[in-house]
């Protein structure tokens, strides 16, 4: 044991050193070093550039929270300061004068990818680092047109990113800044924000890991993923376990490290232990939920095994299995028996001029967005991450109540009684599962009812 205690801190030793040695070339950082202060963790004197040392001298008493901060960080332990991080060079775009040095106030994925390159390019394949293309979507239109601009800048920007405008002198424009919207556009052509995830300027492995980061984004009516994790057991057993799971490990491996719950970053992006960890957070992810319509993305299969791969360290696979047939399920239900009938007899009544192209200037369009917008996606993440209130009540019992007492009252309003009468049969009718709103129930079927609540309520 003490031999096997020795040779992982001798790896993470020279991991480190190897790591430190990378950047300080790398960045060109000065030699000319000098003792800035001791540690508190450990007491040991804390080498930094002579660059660094003006920074920290200067902010310590400006803004000392981040500064201490710094301190507690990896990056403090091996003499990696501001400087290492903000130089610039006077060609790069949101280069600036400061106090007679040439920095950015902007680190961006490019900057980070010096020391990280293999984190830079999974997550620059990523779902996340095109998550600024937000701007050229319906969700867009919708915010920017009909909601404001200003509204925009706060809301939806933060968590998809802005396009980084600058200054004269280099600095960003208050307009678009600050923010760390996971796929923000920076001035230098780099997508994203490292600090979404890991935030300044402790930077920490453990915030990453810890469920609630990815909750600024990931929650609400239209994506509620925190809401879904935390009533599943899997957030009732990370938020009872916290302590044992180990989140400021170096090395991080499900069913090695920590056995005790998973986090998001367990299930997208972390190490099992014949899997190595990703910062592709789309790597795992089998099937496309945002759509009207869900779509299967590329090499699905692939991408769900790699999933499986995650759970089948916790669960056996007869039960991994079972979930999937589950949320598949759930997924074609929605699919076939909801969103194809609305999109098809909304498409039609757009193609026999009933109704304008545009979005949201009729009653229906609203209705219809929301349908897939929010309780679609509710019900389909729901499924997914094993929460069955949102698969079901929040789900797709709201999807199946605004689709029979909102959506189709409005298609038959709009369409008149000939046409409404030709979507039926063409979209309802064909499908047995609407037989009870086109037929009704039958007697049968309605006195079963009556016998159960009656033997079981007594009225």
């Amino acid at each position: 044991m003490i031999k096997q205690a020795a040779t992982i801190n001798r790896k993470t030793f020279f991991i480190c050193l190897t790591l430190f040695i990378f950047c300080y070339l790398f960045n060109g950082i000065s030699s000319s070093k000098a003792v800035a202060f001791a540690d508190e963790n450990t007491g040991k004197e804390i080498q930094v550039s002579n660059e660094g040392k003006a920074c920290i001298g200067c902010h310590e008493m400006r803004s000392p929270a981040f500064i201490q901060e710094w301190k507690t960080s990896r990056h403090a332990q091996l003499g990696i300061d501001c400087y290492s991080c903000h130089q610039a060079d006077k060609s790069d775009p949101d280069a600036m004068q400061h106090n007679g040095f040439t920095i950015s106030i902007l680190v961006t994925p490019k900057d980070c990818a010096k020391c990280h390159p293999r984190e830079v390019e999974e997550f620059t394949k990523s779902h996340h680092a095109q998550a600024g293309d937000i701007l050229n979507s319906l969700d867009n239109y919708l915010g920017e047109i009909i909601g404001g601009k200003e509204a925009v800048a706060v809301g939806c920007k933060q968590c998809h990113g802005s396009t980084v405008k600058l200054l004269a002198n280099g600095k960003p424009d208050t307009i678009s800044w600050p923010n760390t919207g996971i796929g923000r556009i920076n001035p230098d052509g780099s997508k994203g924000s490292c600090t979404a995830c890991h935030t300044r300027h402790n930077l920490s492995k453990a915030v990453a890991r810890e469920p609630r980061i990815c909750s600024k984004c990931h929650m609400g009516p239209d994506h509620p993923q925190k809401e879904v994790y935390e009533e599943s057991k899997h957030g009732i057993l990370f938020e009872f376990n916290k302590e044992q799971l180990g989140l400021h490990k170096d090395t991080w491996v499900v069913g090695k490290d920590y056995t005790a719950a998973p986090g998001c970053v367990t299930c997208h992006m972390g190490s099992t232990p014949n899997q190595q960890a990703t910062h592709d957070v789309g790597a795992r992810i089998s099937w496309t939920l945002r759509p009207p319509i869900s779509k299967k993305q590329e090499d699905a299969e692939k991408k769900r095994n790699a999933m499986k791969n995650v759970c089948r360290n916790c669960h056996t696979t007869s039960f991994v299995e079972g979930h999937y047939t589950q949320f598949d399920n759930l997924v074609n239900l929605y699919d076939g028996k909801f969103a194809k009938p609305a999109t098809f007899m909304r498409n039609e009544l757009m193609e026999k001029g009933k109704l304008t192209k545009a979005d949201f200037d009729e009653k229906l369009d609203w209705i219809y967005f929301e349908l897939w917008h929010h309780e679609g996606r509710r019900a389909r993440h729901g499924a997914s991450m094993a929460g069955p209130d949102y698969a079901w009540w929040h789900g797709l019992y709201e999807v199946a109540k605004n689709f029979y007492d909102e959506f189709l009252p409005e298609v038959k309003h709009i369409a008149g009684n000939e046409l409404y009468d030709e979507l039926s049969k063409k979209y309802l009718e064909s499908d047995i599962r609407h037989e009870w709103y086109t037929k009704g129930m039958s007697k049968e079927y309605l006195d079963n009812i009556r016998k159960f609540y009656q033997q079981r309520y007594g009225q």
